[in-house]
């Protein structure tokens, strides 16, 4: 006698996501509150669908209530939570994709939706930002958006290939020494707790778009010492740094790596990179 079989059948995802988009921001069934920017809208939202699908958001639904310390408590408060710093249309769009795994955006939002994606941990959200911000703004919205992403707490979460995107712009505000330093972290919470891959690894990709000779010679000392603790940049790409000091000029360096970025502060020694200077 043949045993008993199973398979488990899929239904139209269409309609199920249809269903659930009847429930972004509905008040009816829902157990949880936000009150979301300067203009202190509510948006209404459901605990289970929230913390399923982010771990941000199940870290703050799962904080006991106040008051809670001497009367245990299984059910969370429901809030209301008071998001004051984000806009309510960029918040529904987050709400939105965590419901139906799809977002509305448009030019005004999508850097700030963007933001959002990479602080709450939505690497698949963050990859439908960048997509639209790549098929649909200017040169300089997508500049800043990559910029916004720099300065997230949620950093470390991108992948090595949108990083090296990111440090391609010459248009990010910021020095070359912060963005070491921020790509060192990232390849070691990448490396321990994501990919479990070494360090110089993880980071190759990344590594190859920092610009080394915009580095003093004081701050190419300080590096050499932390990369012999990580190994997370080539000596090669420190030996041509430090040729292109002793040359006075960008020699061996790609001339991409010799620009400086909006945001990198003066050296003295940039004059001599600059293949125009006199």
């Amino acid at each position: 006698m043949a045993g008993p079989c199973s398979a488990r059948l899929q239904g139209e995802a269409a309609a199920f996501t249809t269903a659930l988009r009847t429930l972004v921001n509905n008040p009816q069934f829902s157990d949880v509150t936000f009150v979301v920017g300067r203009e202190k809208q509510k948006v209404f939202a459901h605990r289970c669908v929230l913390a399923c699908r982010c771990q941000a958001f199940q870290g703050m639904l799962s904080q006991e209530p106040v008051g809670s310390e001497d009367t245990p408590c299984s059910i969370p408060s429901q809030g209301p939570f008071i998001l004051g710093n984000v806009q309510p249309e960029v918040f529904l769009a987050v709400i939105e994709f965590l419901y139906t795994n799809s977002v509305t955006l448009n030019s005004h939002i999508a850097l700030d939706v963007l933001t959002s994606s990479v602080e709450y941990g939505l690497q698949d959200l963050c990859k439908l930002c960048v997509k639209f911000i790549k098929d649909t703004l200017s040169v300089e919205q997508v500049c800043e958006a990559l910029q916004a992403v720099v300065r997230t707490r949620g950093f470390h979460e991108l992948s090595d290939t949108v990083l090296a995107r990111v440090l391609r712009s010459d248009r990010l505000a910021i020095d070359e020494l912060d963005l070491v330093q921020a790509v060192r972290e990232w390849a070691h919470v990448s490396s321990q707790a994501v990919l479990e891959r070494p360090v110089p690894e993880v980071a190759a990709l990344p590594v190859r778009e920092l610009r080394l000779a915009l580095l003093s010679p004081s701050e190419l000392v300080m590096l050499e010492t932390h990369n012999q603790k990580d190994l997370l940049i080539p000596v090669e790409s420190i030996a041509a740094a430090w040729r292109s000091h002793a040359l006075r000029k960008g020699s061996g360096v790609p001339s991409r790596l010799c620009r400086p970025r909006s945001g990198t502060r003066p050296r003295d020694h940039h004059r001599h990179l600059d293949p125009h200077a006199k």
